[in-house]
């Protein structure tokens, strides 16, 4: 895997990227700007499969979306950290036959929003998570200097049933890897390993990853994870 500093969503799959990274990454290149909804009845009914990005405000996710996509803005971070309060879908697959769905969903734990705003898109998220029909994974963005925290476990509460039974799979993405040494990324890892273990069940499809969208550090096995969540295969 290449590790030289690269601009988000700047290249191409390499050529040294194994076959299934390099289709999962062509895959998630064609993602493109379908809807963006405050409500979640405002979402359009679909059978395809949708992915949804969740993570605290600031934990780097909008830079894990683009550098996954291999597009510069594909998501926006907003200038005010926990402004950004609507759900954005993206379709992926082939224009005339897109196969899934993309959520990014707004980021929360931002000290500075209202208590009111907050309440509200708690309840907005519980119900997309535990009631968005075609939901198959979520993708939880964690900054590894914070490790999951008390908000984290709320937002997996509100999906820990579809996980435990199967319907839903979870990756934990521990984001901004080129600022740890590698002790601290071992220890990051741990820790993230022991608080997910309260969700990992016989039927529970639950994975962690280390990522850095400086490096692309886990770009591969991210990207094959996610393409393996839609159209089959061993997970990375």
């Amino acid at each position: 895997m290449p590790s030289q500093s690269t601009p988000s969503g700047a290249r191409a799959p390499s050529a040294q990227t194994d076959p299934a990274a390099r289709a999962a990454l062509a895959w998630l290149h064609t993602a493109r700007f379908l809807t963006t909804a405050s409500e979640l009845h405002q979402l359009p009914v679909s059978e395809r499969p949708e992915i949804a990005f969740v993570g605290r405000s600031n934990a780097g996710k909008s830079t894990a979306i683009n550098t996954l996509a291999q597009q510069r803005q594909l998501a926006f971070a907003s200038k005010t950290p926990g402004r950004t309060q609507h759900i954005n879908l993206f379709e992926l697959g082939p224009r005339d036959a897109a196969d899934a769905l993309l959520a990014d969903l707004p980021g929360y734990g931002y000290a500075a929003v209202e208590r009111s705003a907050k309440l509200r898109w708690q309840a907005v998220m519980a119900d997309y998570l535990a009631l968005r029909r075609n939901l198959a994974g979520v993708v939880l963005l964690v900054d590894p200097r914070q490790g999951l925290t008390e908000l984290d476990h709320q937002l997996l509460q509100f999906v820990a049933p579809r996980v435990g039974n199967g319907s839903v799979k979870l990756l934990v993405v521990l984001t901004k890897a080129d600022k740890l040494t590698r002790q601290q990324a071992a220890q990051a890892q741990r820790a993230a390993q022991e608080a997910l273990a309260t969700y990992v069940t016989d039927e529970a499809d639950v994975g962690l990853a280390l990522f850095s969208g400086l490096r692309r550090t886990g770009l591969d096995d991210v990207a094959t994870t996610l393409h393996g969540w839609v159209h089959g295969g061993t997970p990375a």
